[in-house]
């Protein structure tokens, strides 16, 4: 199976390489599903927080993207509530030559650092853009809440 054969090589690609503040935990039944923990930058509204996320491969990966989804409510104008992130690169821009690890960090550059720009929350992103202080203030107490 192509599927499989490219995520394991990918997978040992990335033990040699890790990606870092980024932790990758294949399930051991299931290569196709994988549960991953970022720990938020310094220098970003979520500092201090660890965020859990899945990546779902489908069978015919790579010439379909793989599904990115949060389990740890984040207060993000790119994240909606049902944890689905908003990135053209898992959409419109998916080629099956991009490799997982550009996929995952994308994801961290994406959560590090929420823009208004493209938004899955017009609400947050509106917020974000109008009055940053509110925007910061309600992100670090989700952080919190739910990240710490």
């Amino acid at each position: 199976m192509t599927a499989v054969r490219r995520i394991t090589k990918e997978l040992a690609t990335l033990s040699a390489e890790p990606i870092p503040d980024l932790k990758i935990e294949p399930n051991e039944q299931n290569i196709l599903e994988w549960t991953c923990v970022l720990k938020a930058s310094a220098d970003s509204p979520y500092k201090g927080g660890k965020y859990q996320f899945k990546v779902l491969f489908p069978q015919n990966f790579p010439f379909k993207a793989p599904d990115v989804e949060f389990k740890t409510k984040i207060y993000h104008p790119g994240i909606d509530e049902e944890g689905h992130i908003c990135i053209a690169l898992l959409k419109d821009d998916w080629k099956p030559a991009i490799s997982i690890a550009k996929v995952l960090t994308t994801v961290k550059d994406k959560l590090n650092n929420p823009s208004s720009d493209d938004p899955f929350n017009a609400d947050i992103a509106a917020q974000l853009k109008n009055d940053k202080t509110a925007f910061l203030k309600t992100a670090k107490e989700w952080t919190k809440k739910y990240a710490s």
